[in-house]
């Protein structure tokens, strides 16, 4: 079993460089097989999800071929199989997207009920809703969706809840259907936008991504493509949080500043400096950091998946300070793993108090889940003494090189799988 051992209490200086957004690019792989010609796909990150994803595309037939490690050819013109192994689809949440894809496509689709991330009660109900209202009979059999239609008609849909995942979903199926589709109360995040644009690359007919209105317009076809994914908001804010948890200096590249300003906005209240540039922040802790309040909402407020991350800068922040998950019921499954190291932090429903601590100390600790782990991960960066972390295919998930891009930044940080390879990296930091 892989790990991480960490020796913290080195502030992390430099720059570093952040992949493509995966979830833009889960969602942008199965848009991919809409289309009987090549589309090419570009700063896809390499990471555990893509890879998962890529290999079920390739399962129900279509052509895949990676050029690198980030970018990938894909041809759908191939596929001879609507239904999705359940090997593939029990490791990541959103293999719900080849649902819209193939039933936008071939008005038929069989995927198995997804996994992922047990950050809490993620049901799929919008998205059954959207599929009804395009003319879908959808049931739930054997743990299957199964999704077919005799033709997908435009309709007028409005969202009970603001979900990403219902939002792409819709706007896939709807992008080959007949007439016109309205989706309302419609998510805002960068990754829907980065998706429509894909679409519309492709030659889809899609207006008002961004806004709680999105508009679509039938299209007979797909055609081929080239496309490169943005840049993803929440490992730029995972660093972003790592400078300010070791007082580190660190400047984020290929990132979109307007993407990071509810992370930003934080940072500056806590006492850190920010600088933005046209495609890079650099954040900066030369000083005590104070407390705040976060309460986690959609787009463009403070992300569910920054939470744990600053909630770990906030244990060593002076002050009390209160944390609000809006999103997830399941988020706070890290704090008992963060206690280990010292930190003061009281979970009240879907609420954490936190007061803060002076230093944490390096523990034995497991990542409960993506983000939750690369914030245990901080934690150990920010720690006097060491800490080893579990359980990283979880953080792996996500995060690509994430030890070698913290290493860059100063970290003493490896990936080890025995004690032979722990007892030498702790002689090496003696």
């Amino acid at each position: 079993m892989e790990q991480y051992i960490i020796n913290g209490g080195n502030p992390l200086v430099g720059e570093v460089e952040i992949g493509g957004a995966k979830n833009a690019a889960l969602a942008i792989l199965a848009a991919a097989i809409m289309t009987d010609e090549t589309v090419v796909i570009d700063n896809l990150p390499d990471v555990r999800d893509i890879n998962v994803l890529l290999q079920a595309i390739e399962g129900i037939g279509a052509r895949v071929e990676r050029v690198g490690k980030h970018t990938v050819k894909i041809n759908g013109s191939t596929i001879g199989e609507l239904s999705i192994d359940y090997e593939y689809i029990k490791k990541i949440r959103a293999s719900y997207y080849l649902l819209g894809a193939l039933l936008g496509k071939y008005k038929r689709a069989q995927v198995a009920l997804p996994g992922g991330c047990n950050i809490g009660s993620r049901p799929i109900d919008q998205h059954i809703k959207g599929f009804k209202a395009l003319g879908a009979e959808v049931r739930i059999e054997f743990g299957l969706i199964l999704a077919q239609a005799e033709a997908l008609v435009g309709s007028h849909i409005y969202l009970d809840v603001v979900s990403v995942g219902a939002t792409i979903n819709i706007m896939l199926a709807a992008a080959m259907a007949e007439g016109n589709t309205i989706i309302e109360n419609a998510a805002k995040e960068p990754h829907i936008v980065d998706v429509a644009n894909f679409l519309n690359s492709m030659g889809a007919n899609i207006k008002g991504a961004g806004t709680d209105v999105i508009r679509i317009k039938g299209v007979d076809r797909l055609r081929k493509t080239e496309y490169s994914i943005i840049p993803d908001q929440i490992e730029a804010g995972t660093f972003m949080l790592a400078a300010a948890a070791t007082k580190g200096d660190i400047t984020v590249k290929n990132v979109i500043p307007k993407h990071l300003e509810a992370t930003t906005a934080k940072l500056i209240e806590i006492g850190c400096e920010v600088e933005e540039f046209d495609d890079a922040v650099r954040v900066v802790a030369s000083k005590n950091l104070h407390h705040t309040n976060v309460k986690t909402l959609p787009y463009p407020g403070f992300p569910t998946d920054m939470q744990p991350q600053i909630a770990v800068v906030l244990a060593m922040s002076e002050g009390t300070s209160i944390v609000a998950e809006s999103i997830f019921e399941n988020r706070f499954k890290y704090v008992d793993e963060l206690a280990r190291m010292g930190a003061k932090v009281k979970v009240e429903g879907n609420t954490a108090i936190i007061n803060g601590v002076e230093k944490f100390t390096g523990a034995q600790v497991s990542a409960p889940d993506l983000r939750a782990g690369a914030a245990l991960v901080i934690a150990g960066l920010a720690a006097e003494g060491i800490t080893l972390v579990d359980d990283i295919m979880y953080i792996e998930r996500g995060y690509e090189d994430f030890e070698k891009k913290l290493s860059s930044l100063g970290a003493q940080i490896e990936k080890v799988s025995t004690e032979k390879e722990i007892q030498k990296f702790k002689l090496k930091v003696s």
